[in-house]
């Protein structure tokens, strides 16, 4: 939530430094690509075939033999990641015509999204290291560092907006993509660290291509594409929005922004919990409890994840206008952005039943399935956006995205029940009914409200903007708190049993 907020500041401050425009464009392509390849290579199908393996070595070799696997895997993954960005920044201005094909060759944007990207690709080879470290904490079920690690990235992007606010000599997107790289060193170097304080650091060694590497490779390579897909759907809408009027990619790269505050906060923090637990729970076959873990977990996403997804869609225009329509940042952005939040917002429970659904398989060491389901959505991603940014642009592409993110969830749930793996009991649906019927009151009580929170919102007093929406946001969570209670889909009994079982520990 810190990073997340903090990130928050950084997209205002960037909104309002370069608002939506060709500078911004070329340093939001620069900036996804590496952040694409991390989430897709290190965090997604990395972590999703490393954490089941290092799992069970840690429960049949113990830990030293374990953090020898990890440390081999460690200098494979950096070895292979650190070649790959070396000859992806030397092809850069060849790539980028594929990766921005609206962006004219040779042209000012096209230059600056080449110079930024090359100076932004080696994240990607120090987020390796950083997934890796966060994949080893987390199987010992340390999860402060792993999340608390891109605040880092964070803080040094906002001292760099800072620093241009005050001194224009510089570039801003220069001076942002110089950020990125080294936000990149400042993490791995905050992993390192906190391994060798837990005792777990696996050291630097010189790879040995052993069986439990080979099983390694052998999972990631399928989960390249089935834990990667909301990634690659994203980079697939990049390329496409560059072919629209300049500003598109801002638009969404704002309104991506905003409904992954709950993705992140909700999906991948449950999703990231999940995976080790799982595993360890099937590796001693205690199948009983890993289908709890399940249903509690689908259970405690959809109790936060359903208002939140309905009070982005309602109240759409009033967060993107009080948290970026500043400086460069007008109106006309702040709408163009807002429709782009509500058509991302649609998805949202299903890109975090993803999160959930996804470890159902990659605890049982089963990367194959989801490549299949991944292939899916992409097809299906790519068709519509393609179908549908003649008539509706930029807005097109973020449906197309919710539209492959629902197919993509709904399969893997599907498959879980088909396989037997999963068992949805009579508690997670009572639950569901009450979220569903909280979220409907919320939303009610939402739309009864914006014509008189319109006054406060659309002030030219700043604080008194950010006053309207707190009113509403406070509003709106109190009337699905109450909801919730009422229609039965949390129990005020069990919120105080967590408590005090919190305070014991």
């Amino acid at each position: 939530m810190i990073s997340r907020v903090l990130g928050f500041i950084r997209d205002i401050l960037i909104a309002t430094v370069l608002g939506a425009g060709p500078i911004s464009d070329a340093f939001f392509v620069a900036f996804r690509i590496p952040n694409m390849f991390r989430r897709l290579v290190a965090e997604g199908a990395f972590s999703a075939a490393f954490i089941p393996l290092f799992s069970r070595d840690l429960e049949e070799n113990g830990k030293l033999t374990a953090l020898e696997f990890a440390s081999h895997a460690l200098g494979f993954l950096t070895g292979f990641l650190f070649i790959f960005s070396t000859l992806f920044m030397i092809f850069m201005p060849f790539l980028m015509q594929f990766l921005a094909p609206g962006f004219e060759v040779g042209g000012p944007q096209y230059d600056l999204a080449v110079t930024f990207s090359r100076i932004t690709f080696p994240y990607l080879t120090a987020m390796a290291i950083v997934a890796l470290l966060g994949g080893v904490l987390n199987t010992f079920y340390k999860f402060a560092a792993m999340a608390a690690a891109p605040i880092l990235l964070n803080i040094i992007l906002i001292g760099c907006l800072i620093f241009q606010l005050f001194n224009d000599a510089f570039s801003a997107g220069l001076l942002l993509a110089w950020g990125v790289a080294a936000a990149g060193a400042a993490q791995a170097i905050f992993l390192i660290i906190a391994c060798k304080r837990e005792g777990v650091w696996p050291g630097f060694h010189v790879p040995r291509f052993t069986p439990k590497i080979k099983r390694l490779f052998r999972l990631m390579l399928p989960g390249l594409i089935g834990a990667g897909v909301l990634q690659i759907n994203i980079l697939v809408g990049t390329i496409i929005a560059s072919l629209l009027a300049t500003g598109s990619i801002s638009y969404l790269y704002y309104a991506d922004r905003v409904y992954q505050l709950p993705l992140s906060v909700i999906g991948i923090a449950i999703g990231t919990a999940l995976l080790p637990l799982l595993s360890r729970q099937l590796r001693t076959n205690e199948h009983g409890p890993a289908n709890e873990t399940m249903n509690r977990a689908v259970e405690v996403s959809m109790l936060l994840t359903l208002p939140a997804t309905a009070a982005l869609m309602v109240i759409a225009l009033p967060i993107i206008s009080v948290l970026f329509e500043h400086g460069q940042f007008g109106a006309e952005a702040s709408l163009t952005t807002a429709h782009a939040l509500i058509a991302f917002s649609s998805g949202l429970p299903a890109y975090v039943l993803t999160k959930v659904y996804a470890p159902g398989f990659f605890a049982r060491e089963d990367t194959k399935t989801p490549v299949i389901i991944g292939i899916l959505a992409m097809v299906v991603n790519i068709a519509l956006s393609l179908l549908l940014i003649d008539s509706l642009a930029h807005v097109g592409i973020a449906v197309a995205t919710s539209l492959a993110a629902w197919v993509n969830a709904l399969v893997l749930l599907a498959l879980l029940l088909l396989k037997g793996h999963y068992t949805m009991d009579k508690r997670l649906g009572r639950r569901l009914v009450g979220s569903i019927a909280a979220t409907a009151v919320m939303t009610a009580g939402l739309w009864a409200a914006l014509p008189y929170a319109h006054r406060l919102i659309y002030s030219d007093d700043l604080m008194v903007k950010i006053s309207g929406l707190t009113l509403l946001v406070i509003g709106g969570g109190t009337l699905y708190g109450i909801g919730a209670v009422l229609f039965g889909a949390a129990n005020p009994a069990e919120l105080k049993s967590l408590i005090r079982r919190r305070k014991s520990a």
